[in-house]
């Protein structure tokens, strides 16, 4: 028998995650709540890219905010290096954020459009009270190297860049701490196509040589499967499989996951692929369907799919489902 490796302890382990949003009415009172993200669990490895993928309005981005407590859980825990984030509190909870850094969606609205990027950049260090006037001067101008720009940018506003130019900014701003993992919130979705290669490429280039960690929030699978490691797909605030991402991509289970893939163009006219249309529409995560969440759209679904909830099966090496097929 070959020796037994032990894996190494995730960087960032998620457990049971849960975020809900509690619905008013009209006098205040708590009429539902929508289960924006409900017990996902996945483990992040040093120096590697956890891709999240699945439709809009699934909880990819919530779950990344989440982890960081940009929102306060429901329910859960984070565990940073052994650490239950959810648990730490005043200085202990700011070493941390050091440490957790996020690049947002759209970096032109996470940016003040009355300060100047020098300023933008140097905030980070002056909340945290890391070096005086003249380091952190330097160090922004160090940053804003290290993503391509020059000295002459230091004075520049927000709005004297391009979408893809803020977005290198945003990343620039999330490296000032020197974090060990980013979360990455959609950071091409609004941008150009070889804007996107750009930004990508520059992600990999500092994930070498810093040796970071990401989450990776996205809908676009072909950018996913050229970052990503290790993959997990969302569906109506569920993680309903992760794999490898080359495992995944090769020999997709559920049936959420084949209708996505099967979405995705292949760049060659001879190839042709069956797609997967899915019939009816997301339901509200206020209501959300009894038993699997996925019934009220998937093609192969069983009787019991609508009063049973199926369990998390894993099927070889890091692939798990969440799927009656499979049980």
């Amino acid at each position: 028998m070959p020796p037994f490796i032990e894996k190494p302890a995730p960087l960032l382990a998620v457990r049971g995650l849960q975020k809900h949003f509690p619905v008013k009415s009209g006098f205040g009172w708590t009429k539902g709540y929508i289960r924006a993200v409900n017990s996902v669990s996945f483990d992040i490895q040093e120096g590697q890219t956890y891709g999240l993928v699945g439709e809009s309005g699934c909880g990819k981005s919530t779950t990344g905010r989440t982890i960081l407590k940009l929102l306060e859980p429901t329910g859960g825990e984070v565990l940073y290096q052994g650490r239950n984030i959810f648990s730490l509190k005043g200085a202990a909870m700011r070493e941390v954020r050091r440490e957790l850094q996020m690049v947002f969606q759209d970096p032109y609205s996470s940016m003040d459009p009355k300060k100047r990027i020098g300023y933008t950049l140097e905030e980070p260090l002056l909340i945290h009270g890391q070096g005086g006037a003249r380091e952190r001067t330097e160090r922004a101008l160090e940053l804003l190297d290290k993503v391509g720009f020059s000295r002459e940018h230091y004075d520049r506003f927000p709005h004297e860049f391009s979408g893809g130019q803020r977005q290198r900014l945003g990343l620039a701003r999330a490296l000032a701490l020197n974090p060990k993992l980013i979360v990455c919130d959609e950071p091409v979705s609004a941008l150009d196509v070889s804007i996107q290669s750009q930004v990508i490429n520059l992600l990999q280039e500092l994930q070498r040589e810093l040796k970071l960690s990401y989450l990776f929030v996205a809908h676009d699978l072909s950018v996913v499967r050229h970052i990503s490691d290790h993959v997990g797909v969302m569906y109506l605030g569920e993680l309903v499989e992760q794999a490898p991402t080359e495992q995944l991509f090769s020999s997709p289970l559920h049936p959420y996951t084949k209708s996505l893939l099967s979405a995705v163009p292949v760049p060659n006219p001879r190839v042709k692929r069956e797609r997967i249309i899915l019939s009816g529409d997301v339901p509200s995560p206020l209501h959300p369907p009894s038993g699997c969440v996925f019934h009220t759209r998937c093609p192969y679904v069983l009787d019991r799919c609508r009063t049973e909830r199926p369990l998390k099966l894993t099927v070889a090496t890091g692939h798990e489902v969440q799927c009656h097929l499979y049980q």
